[in-house]
């Protein structure tokens, strides 16, 4: 009997739907996107209307073999794929390829839950191609971008770098931050604060002097100057003496100020700001909060997670305010629902805000025991906000107090009015705030729920003798983008959709644009050296506001208004002003042949930090091996791995010249009379016995690595011919006659009987063995079980970080044989740039053993794998040993 084919993306959520839908369907998993353009070459027909060369996913043919056999025995074609643009075009290309001879449904939800699912196969529509077209569109207008000016850093800058639409202006935004960082001069101030022995005991700060406003950080522009003349600035000096001539002076109250106070409810998530609340409060990268968002939507918690709308459906409101009533009471709920408009720039479909599913809502206490510690955790937010967002104003109020005091003259210094300011808060009736309360980028703003609270003073009141404190400040630059926060620019120029920010945090990473120092987006002298050549020749394709643009114009080819095909024309080959849009401007194509003239590879990979003290000119540049300093036509240096730019001082690029290069000798050998050199090469620094002008044209250099606690810079002579000695014989094994050699190799300290390849070998403790083991050592460590070369004894861990969230198992550093790594004990990671081990946490372990996990997920083992194909093979054994016998009964009964 035929039954309905539904398609939907995923497995898991093929599993949840088919809860639903019983017997009577079949759902199976698209896995994804089926079909895409190839990775390689630009495969659109530009002058044929741009028509794309799609090629099928070489992993799917199996996928697309099982979908077809199905929709032979299929009735109906139901595609589930996603309700936003992107599962519009998968939905498509699915009916492209499978090509169906049955009627073809589209079918979309914003939740998996029954009631859903059932009222979407009852209102099943067509596919919509104006919403098709916008899709492809952006992916045309990606390929066009990405190809052409990702060959030109190829050329310029150099290979295997990608420019894109949307990632480009991302790095640029981190890269424009770190110019604000370099170009940044601090300032240092000066201010008093006083603790009154009241009660309750409060603190003021000195806010005037003399009447003229006391200057604080804000009031610093970038070049460390004052930027008002209406302020004082009180310098170290100042607040000295201040403090001085204040002792046992009289504290009077000048004024009191008293304010209501109102807080509002923030709106329910959508994807941005659920991206930005789980890095502040979970500390997740975007990745992880999409993975573990989508997670949470197929096994049915959660309404859809791609979403740029705050706007809740009336039985969401209904369900909220329900369980407001219901937990917090009827005090607790405002009187009309609340409604929220959406923010953003470029809001798409109207879809729902992100939501708990259902009709009403689950609190996390109950699905406690479904869910892992990281899913919980994200569910909670995302109860607690939306559950928020229907509770009553959180009110209150604040008290503004002055204080003066007047410094005595003193040392000839004049009487100066002193004016102390403090601030009160008291919230009278917490509303919302019992159910959730909003984090800031900003780690020193005060949270919505703090309550400071002063005492009972009156006007003209003389307060006790505080005790005072001078306190020194230095102005801080920008703090750089973490990922929140870039998200959270993004979305308020325009930037990107909802699905694209969690995939471009991660792009900008993997393709060495940002590392991460902490929590915070570092960018490379790469990135600088890209973003150089985009601003320079593509600065129109860079800009905001044409990304923004970019967004407002699929817009309207998603709603029928504009045709996909002159706006693909305009972008590619350039408008002259006749087609009505924003005047006339170059092509892109047009733009890109420029480029391959005008970039001069030399200027934009060369960054100016300053002349030495013989005026010649020090520069940062990023090379194939890495980024390096350099001072004249040859005077090198690299750049330490993880040197933010803007710590790269011409001080410490000077530094980094001054280090040794090699290129002269520390000494000669004293019995051969060779050159020795320190020198610094891909694998780290090293020493270097003779060189091409002193060794036979046929032998090579004698090299040893440094030890781990030696710098090039310190390196003796004698240290040198140390290290030169190995590998050192520490004797004669007695059974085979072989010299048992210490020697240093690429794992580390071992011994060896020979030295031929597969010797057999034993791992030292330390280096320093390496000079002191003896022939009684050696034997005892030959008497222990072999290990793998290089395997040394377990080490204990470097530091222990605490549970990770996915596998709820303890999370430690270990220092291994590439360097340190986090293990939960079933996945490793390897720390990267910018990671530190003494200053690494647990959100930043679990996000790089949760990127490891998705990378390189766990393979079956090989005795599993033989197990299945004996078990296989005996099956096929068995079938043909019944096919014999079979065969024989049959010929009997004939005969």
């Amino acid at each position: 009997m035929s039954k309905p084919l539904v398609i939907v993306e995923s497995p898991a959520k093929a599993k949840k739907i088919s809860e639903f839908l019983g017997g009577d369907y079949v759902v199976e998993a698209s896995v994804g996107h089926i079909r895409d353009l190839p990775s390689k070459g630009l495969s659109i027909d530009v002058d044929s209307d741009f028509k794309t060369e799609y090629e099928v996913n070489p992993n799917k043919k199996d996928v697309i073999k099982r979908l077809k056999a199905l929709l032979k025995d299929a009735d109906e074609l139901y595609l589930a794929t996603d309700e936003d643009r992107e599962g519009e075009a998968i939905a498509w290309h699915l009916q492209e390829v499978l090509k169906p001879k049955v009627p073809v449904r589209r079918m979309v939800f914003h939740e998996i839950t029954r009631g859903a699912i059932e009222h979407a196969v009852e209102n099943a529509r067509d596919i919509d191609y104006h919403r098709v077209d916008a899709q492809e569109t952006r992916r045309i207008v990606d390929r066009l971008y990405g190809y052409p000016v990702s060959q030109i850093m190829w050329r310029k800058v150099n290979r295997g770098l990608s420019a894109g639409r949307v990632q480009s202006p991302a790095v640029r935004l981190v890269v424009e931050r770190e110019r604000e960082r370099i170009a940044f001069v601090a300032a240092d101030y000066w201010d008093l604060t006083a603790a009154f022995p009241t009660d309750p005991a409060f603190t003021a700060r000195l806010v005037a002097l003399d009447g003229k406003r006391v200057a604080t950080g804000r009031d610093f522009g970038q070049d460390g100057r004052v930027t008002r003349d209406d302020v004082a600035v009180v310098d170290e000096p100042t607040a000295t003496s201040l403090r001085t001539r204040l002792d046992e002076q009289r504290y009077t109250v000048r004024s009191i100020d008293e304010k209501p106070w109102r807080s509002r409810p923030k709106p329910p998530f959508m994807t941005s700001t659920l991206q930005q609340e789980g890095g502040r409060k979970l500390r997740m990268s975007a990745n992880q909060v999409m993975r573990i968002a989508q997670g949470l939507y197929e096994k049915g918690y959660i309404t859809y997670m791609r979403t740029d709308s705050t706007t809740l459906s009336q039985t969401a409101i209904d369900a909220a305010r329900s369980q407001v009533r219901e937990l917090y009471g009827a005090d607790y709920v405002p009187a009309e629902p609340r409604q929220y408009a959406g923010k953003s720039k470029n809001a798409q479909e109207a879809h729902e805000a992100i939501r708990p599913a259902g009709e009403t809502f689950r609190t996390p206490d109950q699905v406690k025991g479904e869910l892992r510690k990281d899913e919980l955790g994200l569910y909670d937010l995302i109860w607690k906000r939306t559950v928020a967002s229907q509770m009553e104003d959180a009110v209150g109020r604040t008290i503004s107090m002055r204080i003066v005091a007047e410094a005595r003259a003193d040392d000839g210094q004049p009487a100066n009015e002193c004016t102390f300011g403090a601030s009160g808060r008291v919230i009278t009736f917490p509303g919302y705030l019992k159910a959730y309360v909003e984090d800031s980028d900003d780690d020193d703003a005060e949270r919505d729920d703090a309550e400071s609270v002063l005492p009972a003073v009156t006007e003209g009141d003389a307060l006790p003798t505080p005790a005072l404190t001078a306190d020194g400040h230095t102005t801080s630059p920008p703090a750089r983008f973490t990922e929140a926060s870039l998200v959270k620019r993004m979305e308020e120029l325009g930037i990107g959709r909802p699905s694209t920010y969690a995939s471009i945090m991660t792009t900008i990473q993997d393709r060495g644009y940002v590392f991460k120092k902490g929590n915070a987006l570092v960018p490379t002298w790469t990135a600088f050296a890209v973003v150089n050549v985009l601003e320079r020749q593509f600065g129109e394709y860079v800009d905001y506001e044409f990304t923004a643009k970019m967004e407002d114009d699929l817009d309207l080819i998603a709603v029928g208004q504009e045709d996909r095909v002159p706006y693909l024309k305009r972008f590619w080959f350039g408008d002259d002003g006749s087609s009505g849009g924003p005047g006339a401007r170059k092509g892109l194509s047009v733009v890109v042949d420029e480029a391959l003239e005008k970039v001069d590879a030399a200027e934009v990979n060369t960054f100016p930090l300053g002349m030495d003290e013989n005026g010649e000119m020090v520069v940062a540049k990023p090379g194939r091996y890495g980024p390096y300093v350099k001072r004249g036509d040859d005077d090198t240096a690299s750049i330490p791995e993880g040197l933010p730019p803007d710590e790269l001082t011409l001080d410490k690029a000077l530094e980094l010249l001054a280090a040794p290069k090699g290129d002269e000798p520390i000494g000669e050998h004293p019995e051969s009379g060779l050159p020795v050199y320190v020198k610094t090469g891909r694998y780290g620094p090293y020493v270097q016995l003779g060189d091409q002008d002193t060794l036979p044209p046929d032998e090579k250099p004698k090299m040893e690595s440094l030890l781990k606690d030696m710098k090039p810079e310190e390196v003796t002579l004698d240290d040198a011919l140390r290290l030169l000695s190995l590998p050192r014989v520490v004797g004669t094994d007695e059974e085979t006659g072989l010299p048992v050699l210490a020697r240093n190799g690429r794992y580390g300290p071992y011994i060896s009987k020979g030295d031929e390849k597969g010797a057999d070998a034993r791992s030292l403790e330390s280096e320093d063995e390496l000079f002191t083991v003896d022939m009684a050592r050696a034997k005892a460590l030959f008497a222990e079980p072999k290990r793998r070369r290089g395997q040394a004894a377990p080490k204990p861990p470097l530091r222990e970080l605490g549970d990770d969230p996915v596998s709820e198992k303890p999370v430690v550093v270990k220092d291994g044989r590439f360097g340190p790594y986090v293990t939960d004990g079933e996945t490793n990671a390897s720390l990267r740039k910018g990671d530190l081990v003494e200053e690494i946490t647990i959100e930043r372990a679990a996000e790089l053993l949760q990127i490891r996990r998705e990378t390189n997920p766990p393979k079956k083992k090989a005795g599993a794998r033989k197990k299945a194909t004996k078990k296989k093979a005996t099956k096929k054994k068995t079938a043909a040993k019944k096919s014999v016998a079979k065969k024989k009964a049959t010929k009997k009964a004939s005969e």
